[in-house]
């Protein structure tokens, strides 16, 4: 039978499948050297974002054939290298599109509301009604740069707020514009235009800091910017100085450049939400991630 390692922990449905084709052994939390020494003897690596699969990894995997992540991202995976030795990269893109469309949907809600402050207020024994005024979503533009399944399905969400919505993309979807009334346009368009944006691209040599300071200074200075992607899309320096010279409103971040972002200034912003990238944390995400990626492993190898 095929060994499968699996080096990150998955649903346990998904090694459940997995077991019922293959020898599968588990190894959470690996280091990477031990990995390194180990992946010769598997022929399928299963990781979410915590394992590294570098080009060391991928070298020493003599009889490696698949290597499948349990999630939408790839960039933890060299996947350059893999392709050059013939290895099969499989992931789950499909897996969190409704749980990182619900936590867009959260982050705008919070900042419209100012939920954040009304909760740490009420529990420092404040009351503070007429000072949390908010906004409505409604009638707000939302401009989605990446209408892939996420993007478009967070297009879905805010046109039941009645919001308005503009898109930039490679590629028009013409059901996604008959579903929403979306309009396509060019990214200087987009950022001019926008009072929320969000970003649901992959990160690519041509997205790493795709919105960077022209970009930024495009903007409204009442807009906010969402980020629930990969953190390199946003040039952090520039979003900083935007943020702290009052160039855009605010932003909510679900990812970062360096993960947990230590010492990063945006903790130091009043006008930011931030978030532990858990765009991708529910009980349903993770579950449907494990269950796909098994599926897709059990049919490539038998």
């Amino acid at each position: 039978m095929v060994n499968i390692l699996v080096t990150d922990k998955i649903d346990e449905e998904g090694i459940r499948r997995l077991k019922e084709v293959a020898n599968v052994h588990l190894a959470f939390g690996i280091k990477h050297s031990e990995l390194i020494e180990r992946i010769k003897d598997y022929e399928v690596l299963v990781v979410r974002s915590a394992t590294k699969v570098t080009r060391e990894v991928i070298e020493a995997g003599k009889n490696l054939r698949i290597i499948g992540r349990a999630g939408a991202g790839i960039d933890n995976i060299d996947v350059e290298a893999a392709r050059a030795k013939g290895i099969k990269v499989l992931n789950t893109p499909e897996a969190p599109t409704e749980a990182v469309a619900e936590l867009v949907m959260g982050l705008m809600l919070a900042w419209a509301r100012r939920l954040p402050q009304a909760d740490s207020s009420m529990k420092q024994g404040k009351w503070l009604k007429s000072e949390l005024m908010g906004t409505e979503l409604r009638g707000k533009t939302l401009g989605i740069v990446g209408t892939g399944k996420i993007g478009q399905r967070v297009g879905a969400l805010a046109m039941a707020f009645g919001m308005k919505i503009v898109a930039q993309d490679c590629v028009i979807y013409p059901e996604f514009v008959a579903r929403t009334g979306c309009e396509y346009v060019d990214l200087d368009t987009i950022l001019k235009q926008s009072d929320y944006l969000t970003i649901h691209l992959p990160l690519t040599p041509e997205t790493r800091h795709l919105i960077g300071k022209r970009e930024l200074s495009l903007m409204k200075p009442t807009a906010v910017l969402i980020n629930t992607s990969r953190g390199e899309i946003v040039d952090e320096t520039a979003l900083v100085e935007a943020l702290s010279s009052g160039k855009i409103a605010g932003a909510c971040l679900d990812v970062f450049s360096h993960e947990p972002p230590v010492d990063s200034p945006l903790l130091k912003l009043p006008n930011v939400i931030l978030t532990p990238h858990i765009g991708a944390s529910t009980h349903e995400a993770q579950r449907e991630a494990a269950i796909l990626i098994s599926e897709k492993i059990k049919e490539a190898i038998t």
